[in-house]
């Protein structure tokens, strides 16, 4: 039988977080991959509020807002000052070694997301994926933890054939 706490309001964020995150690492378009990267905050916002991880709370707000900004700036100055939000939130929240992973996963993102594109974005975001696996395994995050396993399955097949397609293809995402 399923333990109930599966089906915990907590939990179902973290299935609706898994959802978008899927659909997030699935597209080869960055400005759609953005979009959907925007949803899975703020499902995570949600999910990590109910669980009572307020770093992880911080962390998914300010990938909310900078996954937001992204669409319209990829000033360095904006990403800056998102490192600086989630070193500042990190800082004054963190709880102990491991509520530092989501802060390094959120630093991460916006080095990915203000500062670089296509396969090289999505491969530090690959390293950022597994940061918040080792995170949500942690805390006992289910829809996280088989979120962020299946978004590294994911961005790894999208990483493949980013990697694969002809150059003159790759400039036009």
């Amino acid at each position: 039988m399923l333990d109930p706490a599966y089906f915990s309001a907590a939990q179902i964020f973290g299935y609706v977080a898994f959802a978008c995150g899927v659909a997030c690492f699935a597209q080869t378009d960055d400005r759609r991959f953005k979009v959907f990267m925007a949803l899975e905050c703020f499902a995570y916002v949600l999910h990590f509020w109910l669980l009572g991880q307020p770093t992880a709370v911080a962390s998914s707000l300010v990938s909310l807002g900078r996954s937001l900004a992204s669409l319209r700036s990829r000033s360095p100055w904006v990403g800056l000052g998102f490192i600086g939000l989630s070193v500042g939130l990190g800082l004054w929240l963190q709880q102990g070694w491991l509520s530092l992973l989501p802060i390094a996963a959120s630093c991460i993102g916006t080095t990915a997301l203000f500062f670089l594109s296509g396969l090289r974005m999505r491969l530090l975001m690959l390293l950022g994926t597994l940061l918040w696996l080792v995170n949500n395994l942690a805390v006992g995050s289910v829809g996280g933890s088989l979120l962020e396993a299946t978004i590294a399955l994911t961005n790894s097949w999208t990483l493949w054939r980013l990697w694969r397609r002809p150059p003159e293809a790759a400039q036009a995402t």
